[in-house]
């Protein structure tokens, strides 16, 4: 690599380097909780990139301002604990929601299979002529 290569690279890392500083100003958490949280949760071989560590502070920001949003529509001046459960109660079932989801689909499946079945069945069963059907 020549000289000039090497300073292009350098330039890119120092911007890159103060770009993530001047997001972590804007962080609603304290990177260091969030990052310490993170660990306690990841296996102990993971490395976190600078950028994670940022994104993942603004993600529960976002999390955290949609509670709020949610409770703010509750016409009282005091928030109680049921109406927070019932604020976050999508982010903390959200397996739940899925499975239940799913077993939706699953037994709409079901219902359209059956559908399809008498349909076949009404269609050979009971025609209004005495005509065999012709395929055109």
């Amino acid at each position: 690599m020549n000289d000039e290569e090497m300073q292009n690279i350098e330039e890119n890392t120092e911007e890159g380097v103060e770009e993530v500083q001047e997001e972590a100003e804007d962080l609603p958490f304290a990177k260091a909780e969030v990052v310490r949280l993170m660990k306690q949760h990841l296996d102990s071989d993971k490395m976190i990139r600078e950028r994670v560590k940022v994104e993942m502070n603004k993600f529960l920001g976002d999390v955290l301002e949609k509670v709020c949003k949610q409770l703010n529509e509750y016409p009282y001046t005091t928030i109680e604990y049921e109406m927070l459960k019932e604020s976050i109660y999508p982010y903390k079932n959200v397996e739940r929601i899925n499975e239940e989801k799913e077993r939706i689909l699953k037994h709409l499946d079901a219902i359209k299979a059956d559908c399809d079945a008498l349909s076949l069945d009404v269609r050979r069963t009971l025609k209004l002529k005495d005509v065999e059907d012709t395929v055109y």
